[in-house]
């Protein structure tokens, strides 16, 4: 429901205690997810410690699997096999595989143990043929120790650098083919023992190449996140920097410059009196612009930025008509209400200013509503002389930076209408109309 209220007046300066632009840091809309304002943000999911934990984790695994795919052919060969040799390397590979297991789970140790389980195998292999009963007696069947040659490259690949994991699929499986071709081994015909040779390396080759490219794999995209993050903490600090710079310049135009000109024009013990208290509010202003910014995101109701609005109107030297339209429900953040206020406070003392007499003429007004996608819009109008935008300096700083600027800041948009002879019109809407019309249809959506 609409709310006119008609006509506010006053005779005195703006500069109320309640009147005045605020101060503090200006809301710059939500930062991406996971992000801070100083360019933190959380850990990619897909990162080379993660992908480290999976292959430990297989490895750890398969090895598990195939030790114990070994335990019948070793029981059914522990007779042939020197009784204390044979449990002994046996019981060495069981417990490096195990403890391989047990430091996957902790994910402490990974590399210590996956290196023991590479080296006991050598040891193991060296070892086959001298732990026999009979060196001359054909061993009945594949050696046990076949099924764990896989399981030794494998923990190679985890454990070694490049090259050497490289050599050690290579050679493992020859030692095993020269073992295999021996009577400890079960005297293989060459073909047969070659047959196994090439098989163990081509299965080893593939389990190091997929570990080394998933390894250069997660590595880029950790370099990517990286400097992705220090862009986008670049980017964070250079945006920050805009906004403070801002509001600065903002305080210059609003409070410093009217300072210095009522200085100026002050003849009178009451007028110096009244520069003395503008430019002790300057100087305040100025301190706390240069205060640490806080994180304060709470949210306010629109109607209290519309009653500080028309107490502005009030306060200053020519009429207004203020006229509030739905406005109750509306809240938003503090920093946006702040930085709208200062621009309306700002578009209504350049109405006074050069629009022409402030006599209550030329129909200045201010209207303040929600729009249906939960923002908010404020237009201050005067029938004044006007002005052409495109002959507006860059160096003035009105319309610029203590409207447009603290608007955009604030993530809403401040649109300039004029021309000369027909007045001006000053619409700002936050937020941003697109910026606002994507949430709300957002919002329906997952409704």
């Amino acid at each position: 429901m609409s709310n006119p209220t008609g006509a506010v007046t006053g005779a005195g300066p703006l500069g109320a205690s309640n009147g005045g632009p605020p101060t503090g840091s200006l809301f710059t809309g939500p930062l991406p997810t996971g992000a801070t304002s100083t360019g933190e943000q959380q850990r990619n999911p897909i990162s080379r410690a993660q992908i480290e934990t999976v292959l430990y984790r297989s490895v750890a695994g398969v090895s598990l699997i195939f030790a114990l795919q070994s335990v019948p052919a070793m029981l059914a060969q522990f007779g042939e096999r020197r009784p204390v040799g044979a449990f002994l390397v046996g019981l060495a590979l069981a417990l490096s595989i195990l403890s391989v297991v047990i430091a996957t789970l902790v994910r402490r140790g990974v590399r210590t143990t996956t290196t023991i389980v590479a080296s006991v195998y050598v040891l193991a292999l060296v070892a086959w043929p001298f732990l026999m009963l009979d060196r001359d007696a054909v061993l009945d069947g594949k050696p046990w120790i076949w099924y764990l040659c896989t399981v030794a490259t494998s923990c190679a690949a985890i454990a070694f650098p490049l090259r050497w994991a490289a050599i050690y699929t290579v050679v493992i499986p020859v030692m095993y083919g020269i073992v295999r071709i021996l009577p400890a081994g079960g005297q293989a015909e060459l073909a047969l023992a070659l047959l196994d040779v090439v098989y163990a390396s081509l299965l080893g080759a593939v389990v190091l190449i997929i570990i080394y490219m998933l390894r250069q794999a997660t590595e880029a995209v950790d370099v990517a996140q990286s400097n992705a993050l220090q862009k986008y903490a670049l980017a964070v600090r250079q945006h920050a920097t805009e906004v403070e710079r801002v509001e600065v310049d903002s305080i210059v135009h609003d409070t410093v410059l009217a300072t210095l000109l009522s200085a100026a024009g002050a003849h009178t013990p009451k007028g110096a009196e009244l520069a003395a208290t503008m430019a002790r509010n300057a100087i305040a202003r100025l301190d706390e612009a240069g205060a640490e910014p806080t994180d304060d995101v709470g949210r306010v109701p629109f109607s209290r930025l519309a009653g500080r609005i028309r107490q502005a109107a009030g306060a200053l030297a020519c009429t207004f008509t203020v006229t509030e339209k739905t406005i109750e429900p509306l809240t938003m953040p503090e920093q946006a209400s702040e930085a709208l206020y200062s621009a309306t406070v700002q578009a209504m003392v350049n109405s006074m200013q050069h629009a022409g007499p402030i006599d209550g003429s030329l129909g200045r007004t201010v209207t303040m509503g929600a729009t249906l996608i939960g923002g908010a819009t404020i237009e201050i109008s005067d029938a004044g002389v006007g002005f052409d935008l495109a002959s507006v300096s860059s160096g003035r700083l009105g319309l610029r930076l203590s409207i447009q600027g603290r608007v955009e800041s604030a993530g809403g948009t401040a649109e300039v209408r004029s021309s000369p002879g027909r007045g001006t019109t000053i619409a700002i809407h936050w937020p941003t109309p697109v910026l606002g019309a994507d949430l709300d249809a957002q919002h329906g959506a997952s409704a």
